[in-house]
């Protein structure tokens, strides 16, 4: 075991070390990604009335919400644009009908024939042209934003290509009118459309963390007057300082604190918690949490913006907006795959030209390989695993500020722990017990909580817990009496019994017995405190306290040894101490004695050795140590989301939920790698037989097969995706 106490390590921080704090906040949160062209406007008037009549059909009740929703809504969210794709989509698909129906090439392929009449020739084309207006223009104006930004991509592609299968179609009318190759061009927009229907609505319900969120908030609350009158008001009419009252089974309209009531409260959809947690006057209550079978009366101390879940709703929105490494390769890798088709297309054209000569067939190659490259694919694989991540963090209890810090997890080596409130309760408890003979822990401890009364001192506190946890009841006692810095006395049934430490045995004179003196020794080798139950003048007991162990501490340790990251802790408290708790734990580095203005310092001692160090802590009080290292965690923080140390916030105060952390990053990664492999394989794959390699042994694709394909590579990514749901964050 490695102890490393502050005089012997005073190193000022490695000029060389990496310094987290630049490179990590380079990239903040808050800046909004660039968003593919889907997002940059509705591509006509009738487009536009369509999203913006989705934008106004739901508004959450409060301000704060509403603000954090509306935001999320102009930035990520892709309903108008689903509900216009999918609308385009059946009416495109109605209209290819009559376009198949007197197709010359399907009547003769599947042997039919439809009633002739004259100008029954153009049927065909001018259903397809009608579909080329209604639902291949859009696709052309979205298009528009990535030439303007010399950045072309998707729509780009996708334009380019029904632009040439229409041209293509055109050309065909002439050159061959019993060909009718019009219903490729349909057929091809038909796919698109529900491509990219499919994709907007896998986006949409992926990203719908901000709408569930949004839909907690309780659009009324029951506001009492100065008069004592329960009224109803619009919860965004509520102000801090109000008093509200919340029945049975009601939402929480806004942050409170309880001032009078008992009640459990469900808290799960906004901290992870899976149980209620019980409120009584004092408490803080969050606004959107589902009250129990009490009534509670709370005064509300924010609204709005300032709301806990406001500012839940704002990181969430920011976590999805935030670019990855990941997805920045899959969108230059976009814009490659434009240029590597227009290649690609060249070449097929030119060697097809001289295969074969001024053909349709040679039109025909170019265009499937236009379709085949769209990267539509591509496109989604990487927001989609983003959106479903970030969402699966926030329902545990992970609230992602920094999108790379995720991302960049899984390659870290070393996890620093803050001691106190992390590994620990950050309290003082009963952590063993000796009882002298004649006497059982129980009636022991019993005596001892009597003794000490409603004292707020934390051994008394210590000791009141450890009591209620065994359901122990404390006996009658009489005449209290505090001893000056060496204990309490008070009387039971007729003798005098004292509570205190070593000063009280010099004061009253007394030795201790053997097993109690061994027990004292052992407990002081660990750096606990002991304090005795003294029966008149006979020892009865001793307890040992100290800041107690977290339960989940030693598997959260396990495990983050079990996956190959190396665990170390930090602390303020003294060498004894530290080992005591180190041992337990099975964590081989430790520093003792650090001052809360030195825990960056070991930060980057250990980055200095070449390890990418993750440090977890108190947001506020070892914020220095937090922006030190690659990626700060706060843990414990409860619901303040407003920590700008720290990459990654916990809600609740669980060790285990680092684990979830890497654990949520190694598989969001390997999504990540899964989707860009697939949908990169399938064009590398794709292209090549799209060209026509393979047409001399009679294997073609045609551009409405090319867009099948495509469509299926794009449905593929997507579910691959929602496959990351199934990730147990719980366990």
């Amino acid at each position: 075991m490695t102890d490393h106490t502050p005089h012997a390590h005073r190193h000022p921080p490695d000029p060389n070390a990496p310094d987290a704090h630049e490179e990590k906040h380079a990239h903040h949160p808050g800046h909004h990604a660039d968003h593919s062209a889907h997002d940059a406007h509705a591509p006509d008037h009738a487009a536009a009335r369509e999203h913006e009549h989705h934008e106004h059909a739901h508004q959450p009740a409060a301000p704060g919400a509403r603000a954090a929703h509306d935001a999320h809504r102009a930035h990520v969210d892709h309903t108008g644009h689903e509900d216009m794709f999918r609308r385009r989509f059946w009416i495109s698909l109605l209209l290819t009908i009559p376009v198949l129906l007197f197709s010359p090439m399907l009547q003769d392929w599947f042997g039919f024939s439809m009633p002739e009449f004259n100008g029954d020739r153009w049927i065909g084309p001018v259903f397809a042209i009608a579909i080329f207006l209604y639902g291949g223009v859009p696709f052309l104006q979205m298009a528009v934003p990535e030439l303007r930004n010399r950045r072309p991509g998707m729509m780009t592609l996708i334009s380019l290509a029904i632009t040439a299968a229409f041209v293509y179609s055109l050309f065909a009318v002439f050159a061959a009118p019993d060909t009718g190759f019009f219903w490729e061009m349909a057929t091809l927009i038909d796919i698109m459309l529900l491509g990219h229907w499919l994709e907007m609505r896998s986006v949409r319900q992926a990203s719908g963390a901000l709408s569930e969120l949004a839909k907690l908030m309780p659009d009324t609350a029951e506001r009492i007057e100065a008069d004592g009158e329960v009224r109803e008001v619009p919860a965004h009419a509520l102000r801090p300082g109000d008093l509200v009252l919340v029945r049975p089974g009601a939402s929480i309209p806004a942050d409170g604190e309880v001032e009078e009531g008992r009640s459990d409260v469900n808290e799960a959809m906004v901290t992870g918690e899976s149980r209620p947690v019980t409120k009584e006057p004092g408490d803080r209550v969050i606004a959107g949490t589902i009250n129990g079978d009490g009534s509670l009366r709370v005064r509300i101390t924010a609204t709005g913006d300032e709301t806990t879940l406001a500012g839940i709703m704002r990181l969430v929105e920011q976590a999805q907006q935030s670019k990855s490494d990941t997805q920045i390769l899959a969108d230059r890798a976009a814009g490659w795959l434009f240029y590597i088709a227009l290649a690609v297309a060249a070449v097929t054209a030119v060697a097809w030209l001289i295969a074969v000569g001024l053909e349709l067939d040679v039109l025909e190659r170019a265009v499937t390989v236009l379709v085949i490259a769209c990267p539509h694919a591509l496109g989604l694989a990487i927001p989609l695993v983003v959106a479903i991540s970030t969402a699966l963090g926030a329902r545990s209890g992970i609230l992602v500020r920094n999108r790379l810090a995720l991302e960049n997890a899984r390659t870290l080596d070393t996890v620093i722990f803050d001691k106190t409130g992390t590994l620990t309760e950050g309290s003082f408890g009963v952590v063993d017990l000796a009882v002298a003979n004649g006497w059982d822990e129980n009636r022991a401890l019993g005596l001892a909580l009597a003794v000490e009364g409603d004292s707020e001192h934390t051994i008394a506190q210590g000791i009141r817990r450890a009591a209620r946890e065994r359901g122990i009841e404390p006996p009658p006692v009489t005449d209290f009496e505090a001893l000056k810095g060496r204990g309490i006395r008070a009387r039971h049934d007729g003798r005098a019994v004292y509570v205190g430490g070593p000063r009280l045995l010099e004061m009253l004179d007394i030795s201790l017995p053997d097993a109690l003196a061994a027990f004292t020794k052992r407990a002081g080798a660990k750096g606990q405190t002991v304090v005795y139950l003294i029966d008149d003048t006979t020892p009865a007991a001793a307890f040992a306290l100290a800041d107690v162990i977290r339960p989940e501490s030693r598997e959260a340790v396990r495990r983050l040894h079990e996956m190959g990251i190396e665990v170390a802790m930090l602390t303020g408290d003294s060498r004894d101490v530290a080992q005591s708790v180190a041992e337990e734990l099975g964590i081989a580095t430790y520093f003792a004695e650090v001052l809360p203005e030195h825990k960056d310092e070991k930060v980057a001692e250990l980055q200095s050795q070449g390890k990418r160090v993750a440090m977890v802590g108190d947001g506020v009080n070892d914020a220095p140590a937090l922006t030190r290292a690659d990626i700060g965690i706060a843990i414990g923080s409860g619901t303040d989301v407003a920590i700008e140390s720290a990459d990654i916030i916990l809600v609740q105060n669980d060790p285990l939920d680092v684990v979830n952390i890497f654990e949520l990053s190694r598989a969001t990664y390997r999504k990540m790698i899964q989707n860009l492999v697939w949908a990169t394989g399938y064009n590398v794959f794709a292209l090549p037989l799209a060209a026509g390699v393979l047409a001399p042994v009679g294997i073609v694709l045609s551009p409405a097969v090319g867009a099948l394909l495509m469509s299926l590579s794009t449905i593929i990514v997507a579910i691959n995706a929602q496959l990351l749901r199934n990730l147990d964050l719980s366990a």
